[in-house]
């Protein structure tokens, strides 16, 4: 883990929307929203069922990582850290899954709590919110891609 400067002006800066990856979970690439607004990170999944794998509860589900587009479809699971009532941009309440994962963006790796929704309808697969990039980044609302570019035609 790289270690941050305590001086905001000395913090690397991110454009309001990154391409980031999410290695444990599978996924090299997705096209997130910077939303200092929202407290938490949310990530699009579906088909989202709860397990156990040895006493540890777990949760699996389905991302599709491309906005508006159904392919391809990643399966994939994770401990389930806990489930919170999340208000969403619209005031609804909702019971989500949380689980814990690492983020890469850039050359900066470290770990996040993300919230499990079905974001269809939203104009990106993730949000990161303000908890995972407070002391790490400052963010250029004017700008986009500072820290990143696509892998792969979008």
């Amino acid at each position: 883990m790289v270690q941050h400067p305590k001086n905001p002006s000395q913090l690397p800066v991110i454009g309001w929307r990154e391409y980031l990856q999410l290695p444990e979970l599978g996924i090299s690439e997705i096209k997130a929203k910077i939303d200092t607004g929202a407290r938490s990170s949310a990530l699009h999944a579906f088909d989202i069922e709860y397990f156990e794998r040895d006493g540890t509860p777990m949760v699996s589900f389905k991302v599709h990582p491309r906005q508006r587009d159904n392919h391809p479809t990643i399966q994939t699971e994770a401990k389930l850290l806990d489930k919170r009532e999340v208000r969403s941009s619209s005031g609804q309440a909702q019971l989500r899954p949380v689980i814990q994962t690492s983020v890469q963006l850039g050359d900066e790796q470290w770990s996040i709590e993300l919230t499990l929704t079905n974001r269809d309808d939203m104009g990106f697969r993730m949000l990161l919110g303000r908890e995972a990039v407070r002391r790490r980044f400052l963010v250029d609302a004017g700008n986009s891609y500072l820290q990143s570019s696509p892998l792969s035609p979008q």
